[in-house]
């Protein structure tokens, strides 16, 4: 039994392809089914079955358009409420793929129909593919159905970790789908490998009590990105496979035509790229960071994207990230030289800085201090005198940052550059700050 992990790394989530040499499955594949399809042909497999743990609320599932692209069964929870054919699955099930066997467990917490699946093969130590239930070290988090339902999930959550321990032996490798820096983690995960054997002895769902677990569980739970709320209703829909043609090539023009229009132009280039000249009016999300997490939490759903690169591939990855969270269509795209794509009255720069450069202006003159982290990180402690605008709520509260020169910071300097093209769009004096906040 061969087990190929798929890294998602900008979402923080892993897809798996299972094979024992002839016959395959997948589990929570993501939308751009072509790497599972490339994985297939390179092993000369044949994909049998694909299984869902859960109605992803993170990202747009290529389950379906991959079990019907290779005449694969689809196999999500019976339970769920989903308009599309698929092979129903419930706790206790087992199915054979080749000379593997793969076994549904119940494991209500991440959402009440979440399912892990355990594999065992001839002379192979068992694998459990635990979703978002079991993370390494930590537990998916159990708030994104709503406030109404977290108390339920998160008594849910700690049952199903113990189901999990009880029930398979200690040499089980743990597989999850979340926690390698997903929001879908309710805390970080330690690790990059692991079993059950080492879950007990690390996991809080497994060393502490319930109502401990519950406690600091919920204790830590923080924000997470707006898109989300459009996940879970694309994934029961039945996504189709992205089309990942390249958008039309966009002029000077055009461009301002469709910043003035108010529809978001955004440029993919380094954070140094940026301030150092880029159009008036765009934003910069680099490509280089948490692209489709930011891009996708600020972007109001719907509005019409533009995006500009240094080169087609840069704006080809960029697409890639952007319909694994279901935003499908670009308006057009630009790339190249930033004075191609504006007049040079049009282009504008903003410095950027370190915090000791900060401490040094706080000496000679008054300058307003933005910090966009996360309430969490701000209240584990934050510089005097600065003003608290999570990146998150910032379209939102520009009438909150104070007037004069505002000096933007975050944790390393990623969403301090999201902040700071936000201010310059909006005509502010701004300087980011790109340095590690430790």
């Amino acid at each position: 039994m061969e087990i190929v992990p798929v890294d998602t790394p900008s979402l923080g989530d892993r897809s798996y392809l299972v094979h024992d040499g002839e016959v395959a499955f997948a589990v929570d594949p993501q939308r751009d089914i072509d790497r599972m399809l490339t994985l297939l042909e390179d092993r000369g497999v044949r994909l049998l079955g694909v299984f869902e743990t859960h109605i992803h609320n993170d990202y747009v599932t290529g389950g379906y358009a991959l079990a019907r692209m290779t005449g694969a069964a689809y196999h999500v929870n019976a339970e769920d409420p989903v308009t599309f054919e698929r092979t129903p699955i419930r706790d206790g099930d087992e199915v054979r793929i080749g000379s593997l066997r793969v076994r549904a467990l119940a494991t209500p917490g991440h959402t009440f129909t979440h399912l892990a699946y355990a594999v065992t093969a001839p002379g192979e130590p068992p694998a459990v593919f635990t979703g978002g239930s079991l993370l390494f070290g930590s537990t998916g988090r159990p708030d994104l159905l709503g406030p109404a339902h977290t108390g339920e999930l998160v008594h849910a959550q700690y049952a199903s970790a113990r189901r999990l321990a009880a029930e398979l032996p200690d040499e089980t490798r743990v597989f999850p789908t979340h926690g390698f820096g997903s929001f879908c983690s309710a805390t970080p995960t330690s690790g990059d490998e692991s079993t059950i054997g080492r879950e007990k002895r690390i996991n809080p769902a497994l060393t502490e009590d319930e109502q401990s677990y519950v406690n600091s569980l919920l204790a830590g739970l923080d924000v997470f990105p707006a898109y989300y709320a459009h996940m879970a209703p694309a994934n029961m829909a039945g996504p189709d496979a992205p089309d990942l043609t390249p958008p039309h090539r966009a002029d000077a023009a055009e461009l301002r035509k469709r910043i003035d229009a108010g529809e978001w132009v955004v440029d993919l280039r380094t954070r140094t790229a940026f301030a150092a000249g880029h159009v008036a009016g765009t934003l910069n999300f680099g490509i280089d960071g948490g692209f489709a997490t930011y891009l996708g939490w600020l972007l109001p759903w719907g509005t019409p994207l533009t995006l500009l690169g240094d080169t087609p591939d840069q704006v080809a990855a960029a697409q890639r990230e952007l319909v694994r969270i279901g935003i499908d269509r670009l308006e057009a795209a630009a790339t190249g030289d930033v004075r191609e794509w504006a007049a040079e009255s049009e282009l504008r720069s903003f410095p950027t800085a370190c915090f000791a450069d900060l401490a040094q202006v706080r000496h000679h003159r008054q300058v307003v201090v933005l910090d966009v982290r996360r309430q969490s990180e701000w209240d584990a402690g934050h510089l005097d005198d600065a003003v608290h605008i999570p990146l998150h709520e910032l379209l939102d509260r520009l009438d909150d940052v104070p007037d004069g020169e505002v000096w933007v910071h975050c944790k390393s300097g990623y969403r301090a550059a999201i902040a700071a093209s936000v201010l310059d769009a909006a005509g502010r004096r701004v300087v980011a700050i790109n340095d590690d906040f430790a």
